[in-house]
């Protein structure tokens, strides 16, 4: 089971941005591979540390994490934050935090700025089942992938560091200061031979067909992330990522509150008064429920577990079905004559029971 990122950086749910700013410099700083050379250990702390802040600096995803846990973001096709980049991927989103405590580059003392390459974003569209029972998807995106024949040397501005140091005169004396490189953009390399297909950095588009898997219990609007799956770098860079955005499918007779699913069922005054089997489209397939004679229109059925799955996998929610009894807009004469002959027939004057809710004790229960 893996390890809260609260806990992990050691910090309370209610912390600040800067609170957990401070917290994983810490956290990084204590398990850096240059302080914790060949700790295997170490290393992954570092990581753990890294994918918690990535997730709980960012506002949405925070959110999402504190409402979904860690399946908002793992599901089976390795969504997820810093535990599935490599160190160069830390370094380059991160690097920052380190401050000047590794030498000031982000990375490992001496090390090059990794450049990373952007990110691609698509919207995939998912029915109602397909959000309750978990699918995979095969969708086909437009990349930019490094052109076969291209090659890189190193940046004569940098030497391959990705960053020049600059030194300013202020009133409190000499200031050195490292900066992006402007040459090569941070990457440390430069275009030395490429094909005449390519652009200026030496990329090409190229279609690929991503397999995404997307866990059960998703919401409309939820992000998810395919790490490596974005357009490429230069030279010795790291992808970036395809980030996916679900959109649900409205379904025709369901509706979708969270992890519950509301069904509107019609019966006809026969129905209601002699009782009545009826089928009902679940998302789990079709449900049959037996409504007792007499059953009362308004009345809420509650059929535990045929809702959509948590993504937490505590379960599942309910199908709640609210029972109409449909009354007739026109008559036949011997239907009106049937009518009429029993408005004052006792046993069609409405009197309602204590056990009977109203309407509003009905909406406080399906809350509760």
């Amino acid at each position: 089971m893996k390890k809260d990122f609260y806990e992990i950086l050691g910090v309370s749910k209610n912390a600040s941005e800067a609170e957990i700013k401070k917290a994983y410099r810490k956290k990084a700083i204590e398990f850096h591979p240059d302080k914790n050379p060949g700790d295997k250990e170490a290393e992954e702390n570092f990581k753990l540390a890294a994918e918690a802040y990535e997730v709980l600096s960012d506002s949405q995803k925070r959110a999402r994490y504190d409402q979904y846990g860690h399946q908002a973001f793992d599901g089976a096709g390795g969504f997820g934050g810093g535990h599935h980049m490599n160190m160069d991927d830390i370094f380059s989103q991160f690097g920052d935090i380190f401050g000047g405590a590794f030498g000031g580059f982000g990375g490992s003392s001496g090390q090059r700025r990794v450049v990373k390459g952007s990110n691609l974003r698509i919207k995939v569209k998912l029915t109602l089942d397909e959000i309750a029972n978990g699918v995979e998807k095969k969708v086909k995106v437009k990349r930019k992938v490094q052109a076969p024949g291209v090659s890189y040397k190193t940046c004569a501005t940098c030497n391959g560091q990705g960053q020049v140091m600059r030194v300013t005169n202020t009133i409190l004396g000499r200031m050195q200061t490292s900066t992006t490189c402007p040459t090569c953009g941070g990457a440390g390399q430069m275009i030395d031979k490429k094909p005449a297909n390519a652009d200026a950095h030496g990329m090409i588009l190229e279609d690929e067909t991503v397999s995404i898997k997307i866990p059960a219990g998703v919401v409309d609007g939820m992000q998810l992330k395919v790490s490596n799956k974005g357009n490429d770098a230069p030279g010795n860079g790291i992808p970036g990522d395809l980030i996916v955005a679900i959109e649900e499918i409205e379904h025709e007779f369901l509706k979708r509150e969270g992890e519950n699913l509301h069904y509107d069922l019609y019966i006809s005054f026969s129905e209601a008064a002699l009782g009545v089997s009826k089928d009902i489209d679940a998302v789990s397939g079709k449900v049959r429920i037996k409504l007792e004679e007499g059953i009362q229109s308004g009345k809420i059925l509650r059929l535990k577990g045929k809702g959509i799955p948590s993504l937490n996998s505590y379960g599942r929610g309910d199908l709640l079905v609210h029972v109409n009894v449909w009354t007739p807009k026109v008559l036949n004469k011997e239907q009106r004559e049937f009518f009429e002959k029993n408005l004052s027939n006792e046993h069609f004057i409405p009197s309602p029971e204590k056990s009977d809710k109203s309407f509003f004790e009905k909406v406080k229960d399906m809350f509760s």
